[in-house]
């Protein structure tokens, strides 16, 4: 048993002094080297200030066709969907009722053409009698009145015989704009009413209107520029407002609009104004239309005129109970922290209102590696621009969908 007793004090020395040999090879270890981060100065530009709002494409024109006549329909002559022109034949409703009564009505004006004919020649050969005083004036009243009833009748016959030529003509149910018809929604035997059947629906699709709804945080910041005279009411004349649209799946605003119209009051229960803008509807490939009336729509509008700012990389910016910061390299290598005021997000840089200066060297990469008050080892970068990130979701009710706006 002592033996035992020996040996497990013996051990339990032996860990001791392995325990203190290790504690002072510990305290004789050297330094660590500064950590590494990347810098690099703000990037200076003319940028220009946006906003972002979700709109939705309207047609130009939308018609409903609808029967002028009433008959059954006899012909279709178009495919749902397709590109239709302006005056092309889409319906056909049977003519040969209205084509009877247009050869019935034109009967009736050969009739009071020759009965003015006739009457005309007892005019012409009695009026030198009842100048001479050889038939009485009674007489002679009854041809003037038999040839003005005889034109008089052939008047009414021409504009009865003009409006069955015009019932004829509406058998044929034309195009009366330009677009992309919808179905039919009469078939081929059905009896169509005259003004009240709607045959199909055709809407123009070049150009477009883009509808899009703004805030009055926004109006107002515009109203304020423009007392400032930093830029022009759009309701001014001659004043043009150019905005940028977008497709839900577009990663940039490619396409270009004019705004033409403000409404005249904004909407109490979204505190928001309707504005419309008109593009240009370019086509995929033949007649094929880019935009659709009834697609959803990202929509920037520019706030103000260019201006020069400083940008830094999202990747440079971090936050603290709500406040962006970033922080900088000093002269002596030492990291701060500066509290920033940013702006909108430009080519994948965000725009830093205030809160740093244009020879600030700002650690881009590294920021989770240091924190303020260390020495570190900056090593020089180049400040880019993050790649393009897909769109914000477009929300389905069409409302306002900014994005990229001040934070």
């Amino acid at each position: 048993m002592r033996f035992f007793s020996w040996c497990r004090a013996a051990i339990l020395l032996s860990m001791g002094s392995m325990l203190a040999s290790a504690g002072c090879a510990d305290s004789k270890t050297p330094p660590l080297p500064p950590t590494v981060v990347v810098v690099a100065t703000p990037l200076e530009r003319q940028v220009t200030d946006f906003e972002y709002f979700t709109g939705r494409l309207e047609a130009v024109a939308s018609v409903d066709v609808r029967a002028r006549v009433t008959g059954y329909l006899q012909t279709i002559n178009f495919k749902p969907g397709e590109t239709v022109k302006e005056g092309d034949l889409l319906f056909l409703i049977d003519p040969r009722p209205y084509q009877a009564d247009l050869e019935k009505a034109e009967g009736q004006v050969a009739l009071y053409q020759a009965k003015l004919e006739r009457a005309h020649r007892d005019y012409e050969r009695n009026r030198p009698l009842a100048l001479k005083g050889a038939i009485g004036q009674q007489e002679f009243d009854k041809y003037v009145g038999d040839k003005d009833e005889a034109a008089g009748g052939l008047k009414a016959a021409q504009a009865a015989l003009a409006g069955y030529k015009l019932n004829v003509d509406f058998c044929k149910v034309t195009a009366p704009i330009t677009g992309v018809v919808s179905r039919n929604n009469i078939d081929i035997g059905n009896l169509v009413t005259q003004d009240q059947t709607v045959l199909t629906n055709i809407v123009s699709v070049d150009p477009i209107f883009a509808y899009f709804d703004v805030d009055e945080r926004t109006v107002l910041r515009v109203q304020q520029l423009i007392r400032e005279g930093k830029m022009k009411s759009a309701r001014e004349k001659g004043t043009v407002l150019h905005v940028d649209i977008g497709l839900s799946n577009d990663d940039a605003f490619p396409y270009q609009a004019t705004v033409d119209f403000f409404d005249n009051r904004f909407n109490p229960q979204t505190g928001t104004i309707r504005m419309r803008a008109v593009l240009s509807n370019p086509k995929i490939r033949d007649t094929i239309p880019t935009f659709t009336p009834g697609l959803f729509v990202r929509v920037r509008v520019p706030i103000g005129p260019p201006h020069q700012s400083m940008l830094v990389t999202e990747r440079a910016l971090g936050t603290d109970q709500g406040q962006k910061y970033v922080l900088i390299v000093d002269d002596k290598n030492v990291v701060q922290a500066r509290p920033v005021q940013v702006g909108s997000l430009q080519q994948g840089l965000r725009v830093i209102d205030s809160g740093i200066q244009a020879s600030d060297r700002v650690i881009f990469n590294g920021l989770q590696r240091v924190r303020p008050g260390i020495t570190v080892d900056p090593k020089p970068g180049k400040m880019e621009g993050e790649p393009s990130r897909p769109p914000a979701k477009l929300s389905a009710n069409g409302g306002n969908g900014k994005s990229d706006a001040k934070q």
